[in-house]
């Protein structure tokens, strides 16, 4: 999840490496999932093979680990990803933790049933934006599932350089190969105001 600097997958106008940004915890790094992810999960919208895609330290590919699913966290800063397979280990769920680029999911030549994003999506635009839906594209089966928390546009608050989604970007980039099931308000929980980020929560199925 990006938070006052942009998510460690993309950087664009910031010279620090990924691992720069774990060095003490981010505001978004919570210890647990988002609380919208885990209505998913209570609700059973989360099945199959899962990725967790800009896991961080991977509290969403552990919850779904501990669902019994296969699950899988990809991410660019080495230091969360080593933070995530020691969380595994000593919570005793079995994840698979991936130095990654989400623009390049299409090699690693699998494909996931579920695909879950909190806080990446929403740093990319131009080409990058246009990857990543791409390699998406690629690695979901048709009636796979995608779930994303994004920044909105109501959050009035500037946090660094994260842009705001609104409704018709979202739209937009998803308008093919796609069905929008929902797009609705959520938050996203950080550590640093109880009442978190105003974001939006968007469903979409593989067409």
């Amino acid at each position: 999840m990006a938070g006052s600097t942009p998510h460690p997958h993309y950087d664009p106008e910031n010279s620090r490496r990924p691992e720069d940004l774990y060095v003490s915890p981010p505001p978004w790094d919570i210890g647990r999932p988002q609380s919208a992810f885990l209505d998913l999960a209570h609700a059973g919208a989360i099945k199959g093979r899962v990725l967790d895609v800009g896991c961080g330290t991977g509290e969403h590919a552990l919850m779904a680990a501990g669902l019994g699913l296969d699950a899988t966290g990809v991410d660019l800063a080495t230091n969360a990803l080593h933070t995530a397979e020691n969380k595994a280990r000593d919570r005793g769920r079995k994840a698979r933790f991936l130095r990654h680029d989400a623009r390049q999911l299409a090699d690693l030549g699998e494909q996931f049933d579920t695909v879950l994003d909190c806080g990446l999506f929403h740093i990319f635009d131009g080409d990058d934006r246009a990857a990543y839906v791409d390699c998406l594209r690629s690695v979901v089966p048709l009636g796979g599932r995608y779930f994303m928390l994004g920044f909105s546009d109501r959050e009035p608050t500037q946090w660094g350089r994260v842009r705001k989604l609104t409704r018709d970007e979202i739209e937009a980039a998803f308008s093919d190969g796609w069905r929008i099931d929902s797009i609705e308000p959520a938050a996203i929980d950080i550590t640093t105001t109880p009442d978190g980020i105003q974001a939006w929560l968007v469903a979409l199925t593989r067409i």
